[in-house]
């Protein structure tokens, strides 16, 4: 069974059709990427994916369920863990205490005590090259910074589908072909065990 299957999925902003019956499965170990122009309508399947928007026609199954009307919480919670296109950093949290939050509302929610939370996080910090700034604030950190303390966070959340929105945009060359191989040494450790990558 695939863990992910997008079934004839619409979205309509007004007159404007985003999304026009999208299908699709992403199979186990499966690295999947959706190559588009902007405004081709990734992030529309993203948010649709992770529950920010509702499709106007179509279903989501995760795990043979169908998750088509679940909130964006209860998504987490149930294994789609997501980073965004633009970073969205705690600024008054430290790098540390920001990826703990991916460990405390993701799949572990309710399992894990703050100080594994962070333990977590250390762990996660030092594979995306963050575990010297831990202590920093997270609104402090540069744009590419920011970018993997997105992907850390997402990470810590600990999913079975790992949801990247052109997380490499706007990065520069070295720092790209670092994500890139944290991402594909992901995919080969089976953990998340699915990986959907939006590229430009």
């Amino acid at each position: 069974m695939a863990l992910l299957n997008v079934r004839g999925v619409t979205k309509r902003f007004g007159g404007l059709v985003a999304l026009r019956s999208v299908s699709f499965k992403v199979e186990k170990g499966e690295l999947l990427a959706i190559i588009g122009p902007n405004g081709s309508g990734k992030t529309t399947l993203f948010n649709v994916i992770s529950g920010v928007y509702k499709p106007d026609e179509g279903s989501i199954f995760f795990e043979g369920v169908d998750i088509t009307r679940y909130p964006p919480h209860k998504r987490a919670r149930i294994g789609i863990g997501r980073a965004f296109q633009i970073p969205r950093p705690f600024p008054g949290m430290s790098v540390r205490e920001s990826v703990a939050v991916g460990a405390l509302f993701g799949m572990t929610a309710g399992n894990i005590s703050v100080d594994d939370a962070l333990k977590t996080a250390d762990e996660i910090l030092k594979i995306v090259g963050l575990y010297e700034k831990r202590l920093e604030l997270a609104g402090k950190l540069t744009g590419p910074e920011k970018k993997m303390l997105e992907l850390a966070r997402a990470i810590a959340m600990k999913p079975k589908l790992l949801l990247l929105d052109e997380v490499m945009a706007g990065m520069p060359p070295s720092e790209i072909d670092r994500l890139s191989k944290i991402v594909r040494d992901l995919a080969e450790e089976g953990s998340p065990q699915y990986l959907l990558w939006s590229m430009l």
